[in-house]
Parts: C-alpha cells; structure tokens; sequence
C-alpha cells in the first residue's frame, strides 16, 4: 500500500512540476491571478499564484482554472492572499480608480488626507498606491483634470473667469500664477486659439524619413515624421491655425539633430523640455507611457490598469493615436496583449524600425 501511495505521489509531482501553470506559481505571477487557484492537500487551503506563502511541495498539490473548482475541493481559503476576492493589485487600481473619480467630481481640490479616508487607506500608502498605478500623485492627477477644464471652458467660449471657477480654483490669482504653465499660453490667447502665440519650427531627414521639430515658449510641442516635409508642415498649420510660424532658424535645427540623433541611435537618449498639451485623460496616459524604458514594450490593456482605469483600453488606444510628440512620448512602445504590432499614426513600418533599434540598444 505504501509503495503505491509513494507512486501516486511521484506521478502527481512529475504531472504538476511539468506543467507551465505551475512555473507561474512559483514565480508568485501577479499576472495569473484570477486566472489560476492552486490547493495544498497537506494544509488544506487554497490560493491565487502571487501567495506569499512558503512554497509548497508540488506532489501535494491540485492546480484549479476556476475558484469554483478550488472551492469544491472543501479547502478554506488562505487568509494571506485571500484567492476569493480582488488581489491586492487589482484592489489597489480599484481604490485608485474611486478616488480618481472623487477629484473628477469635487469642487475644489479634496486634500490627501481626505481622499485617503474615502477610500478607507492611510494617507502615506494611498500617496504611493496612487502615483504606482497612474504615474502622477493626487495632486498632480487634480491639477491635470483642472487644466482639462480650463481648456474645455475656454474652448467652448467661456469668459476666463467663469472658466476659472468652474474648474475649481477658488481666486483667480490662484489661477493667474499656473495659467502659462498649464495652458501653454496667456488664458486670452488660448481663448482666441493661440493668437500671436510662436512657435519655432524647422524640418529634417532622418533614416525613417522626414522629421518636424516644433516647440513654443515652454518646450517641444510637436514631434511628427512622415514622407513628405511639405505635409508635415501643413500638419503643424493646422494645429496652430492662428499662431506665428518661425522657420528657418539655424540655432533651433540644432535641436531637431538631436531628435534625429535619439531615431538613429536610441542609447544616446533624449531629455527635452515638453509642451504637452491634452485632456487629463490624455496626460495620464503619456505620462505612463514615458515610464515604458527603452528596448521594452506594453500593451494597451497594461497602461490602462497602470492609469487606474483597466476597462479603458480603448480610450488608451485613442491617447496614443493623439500623441503629437513622436519618440518623445513613446507610443511606438505600446502593441496588442499577443505582442504583436498595432496601429501607429507614422507608420506600422516605423514603429517596427523603432522597436528593433531599441531592441538592440538594450543588448
């Protein structure tokens, strides 16, 4: 009986330790939660992959594709990592994502310890949990969403003061002291749709084709390839109908040859002065995307969870094909959750160029 009972427990280890679910769970893989439970016949519990428990000794273990199985075993479930409920991964993006919709929601900006109470967490590990999943703290998410709503009161022909006040600030002095940063010009110029507003630009050529480097007063506000320098050109008139065009200008070609350079040869690197401007929705997504290193890739369903909104794959998508600032916000690094390449709005072709090039740099 026992040389039998020893046989049944060598088969069950070889079976388990050849399958790859059980490579994830050694690994502690966040990534297969909710998607694999295991059940450990010697302590008569059962867990999600990423327990922190010591690891347990395959022959005692029955792997489940559903918690329904692994419930059905009559284990009970491990106290430490709760295979029942959210992960704390996915807790914390839903925490996030609740308080997010508070500072969308509020008048005026609620403090971090406010925000923190509400989603029942201490201030210190809300603080962290939330710059973990959307690349910005509290109060840099509130004063993005505030910027949003300046433009958007602005644009749809607001006075500068009621658009002040309906994004929350409670003086206008409050405003008037982060207007340029925020809106990239005067509130009077964004008003007119950047009259009088100047924007450098100038035009070169690459291994990918042409390049157009423009910036205003604050940093680099377009970055866009193509075939033709003439459409590229056209493009940047259309973004800024009513500003002032400055091309040809020697001094400014040196920074577009460093753009050319970062293309050619992305180890060099490249750290510019941006003049980003979108929704706040749009910045949360750049913002992670400039957080992807270099030779490395994402899909879009992993910037969605790290922006606290992991059912907005789609709205990432439409962040990425908005993105006028090429390599430096790096959209080419963003492809489908199968690895394989999406759409790019310079090219697939470039995108692929870039990704490979990178791919070599970080050998």
């Amino acid at each position: 009986m026992t040389m039998v009972h020893e046989r049944h427990q060598n088969t069950n280890h070889a079976v388990i330790a050849s399958d790859p679910r059980w490579a994830r769970i050694v690994a502690r893989d966040r990534t297969a939660d909710g998607h694999l439970w295991y059940s450990v016949l010697t302590t008569g519990v059962y867990c999600r992959p990423s327990c922190p428990s010591r690891s347990a000794n395959p022959e005692n273990v029955q792997l489940h594709d559903t918690v329904e199985e692994a419930r059905a075993t009559g284990f009970r479930p491990c106290k430490r990592c709760r295979p029942d409920g959210l992960s704390v991964d996915a807790e914390n993006v839903a925490i996030v994502a609740r308080a997010c919709r508070l500072i969308e929601q509020s008048e005026e900006e609620p403090s971090l310890t406010d925000l923190a109470e509400a989603v029942g967490r201490s201030p210190s590990y809300f603080h962290r949990r939330f710059k973990a999943v959307t690349g910005l703290t509290p109060k840099g998410y509130a004063a993005a969403h505030r910027a949003a709503k300046v433009r958007e009161g602005l644009a749809s022909g607001n006075s500068v003061t009621e658009a002040i006040y309906d994004a929350g600030f409670n003086s206008s002095g409050r405003f008037y002291e982060k207007s340029t940063g925020m809106l990239g010009m005067t509130p009077s110029q964004y008003r007119a749709g950047g009259a009088n507003e100047e924007i450098r630009f100038a035009v070169g050529e690459t291994s990918l084709g042409a390049i157009l480097v423009a910036s205003s007063k604050k940093g680099v506000a377009s970055i866009l390839l193509g075939d033709d320098p003439n459409k590229l050109v056209r493009e940047l008139q259309d973004r800024f109908p009513k500003a002032r065009l400055i091309g040809a200008d020697r001094n400014y070609e040196a920074l577009v040859a460093r753009v050319v350079g970062f293309i050619e040869a992305p180890r060099l690197g490249l750290d510019l002065p941006l003049d980003v401007r979108g929704t706040a929705f749009q910045r949360r997504v750049w913002q992670a995307l400039q957080g992807v290193p270099i030779g490395q890739t994402v899909s879009y369903t992993e910037i969605a969870r790290r922006i606290g909104s992991p059912n907005a794959m789609r709205a990432v998508a439409g962040a990425c094909a908005a993105n006028h600032l090429a390599v430096a916000i790096p959209c080419h690094r963003v492809v489908r959750n199968d690895g394989s390449l999406s759409g790019y709005a310079w090219g697939v072709e470039r995108k692929q160029a870039l990704l490979t090039r990178e791919a070599a740099r970080s050998l």
